[in-house]
């Protein structure tokens, strides 16, 4: 593999609280090392368009405690085709721009995978999504921001639902894994949480419902997963109403507030942490690999690999719920 004297960074796909953290130690490790670090705006889009500037370390200055991306973020149709990788490619060489970081989730990766095995170019990814659900990482950037974040709104929720004695329904993000709604229905005293992996959901609630949650409760909190296989909050809760006339049924989307705000200090240094790892990753001439986090040290995992396999969600911890929500 050729000297690399020049590496570009691009945000991609939704954005995480902790992309800047990761953004600037990518910048200060460059500079570190003598190489001089390109920012690409825009994400693939901004790489096919050379919407390109050359970073110096006063320019990640402040940046560290922002939610969202200085670099913003798009989707690209273009790159998904080889002609769009190509003219990206090209634009590349053309500002002499030796290897590349992505920091972004499943999508990110995809693209990046193809990107470097047509164009022989060194490319790392950071593991940017709320989520949680890359393989290869027991975290990703943003996951614990999201979580503090739908803790401190369902605290907030749990107290106007016992004023009025009411069962609120909660969606949060995790369309396709419910690392979110796990975690945050525990550290939020949840009745029960929905989650896409497990398929029983309603038949629980019903039985809660028909027994434990009328002899001793006046007010409960559930939460879902956005997408949920039975059609998310508002097709559960109208049901559980439909079901249970006597219940003051609510529900609430938190939506994307889950995705803002400043990012917590374990994701500035999970942030700090992958970003440092990613440029010793190009330096120690990896390339097409995540840099994730596994029992508190960095690991190279293929993008292959963290593509193909799923992470899997712990189910021991419905079994807490249940204890717990007694």
């Amino acid at each position: 593999m050729k000297e690399i004297k020049k590496i570009g960074v691009l945000t991609s796909g939704g954005d995480a609280p902790g992309m800047n953290a990761a953004i600037r130690a990518v910048v200060r490790t460059c500079i570190f090392n003598g190489i001089k670090p390109y920012g690409i705006f825009e994400g693939y889009q901004g790489l096919i368009d050379d919407n390109i500037k050359a970073l110096r370390s006063h320019d990640v200055s402040n940046i560290i405690q922002r939610g969202g991306t200085i670099l913003k973020s798009a989707r690209c149709e273009e790159f998904k085709t080889v002609e769009g990788r190509a003219k990206a490619a090209e634009v590349l060489k053309q500002k002499g721009i030796d290897a590349l970081i992505v920091i972004g989730g499943d999508g990110t990766f995809t693209g990046a995978r193809l990107f470097s095995q047509e164009q022989e170019i060194p490319v790392v990814g950071i593991p940017g999504t709320i989520d949680n659900d890359l393989f290869g990482t027991d975290y990703t950037i943003g996951f614990d921001t999201a979580l503090n974040t739908v803790v401190e709104a369902v605290d907030k929720i749990r107290d106007t639902a016992s004023a009025h004695n009411r069962l609120f329904f909660i969606e949060v993000m995790g369309r396709d894994a419910g690392f979110i709604a796990l975690r945050s229905g525990i550290a939020v005293g949840a009745e029960a949480i929905l989650i896409p992996e497990i398929d029983t959901h309603y038949q629980e609630i019903e039985s809660y419902l028909a027994n434990g949650y009328k002899s001793h409760k006046s007010s409960g909190i559930v939460i879902v997963a956005e997408g949920e296989k039975h059609g998310g909050a508002y097709e559960i809760a109208k049901q559980v109403g439909e079901d249970h006339p006597e219940y003051d049924v609510r529900v609430t989307i938190l939506g994307h507030i889950q995705r803002g705000g400043a990012p917590s200090a374990f994701d500035r240094v999970t942030a700090s942490t992958m970003g440092v790892g990613a440029v010793n990753a190009l330096l120690d001439d990896q390339k097409s690999i995540m840099v994730g986090i596994m029992n508190n040290e960095i690991v190279h995992v293929p993008f292959n690999k963290t593509i193909k396999n799923s992470k899997k969600v712990k189910t021991s911890l419905l079994e807490i719920t249940k204890i717990l929500s007694i």
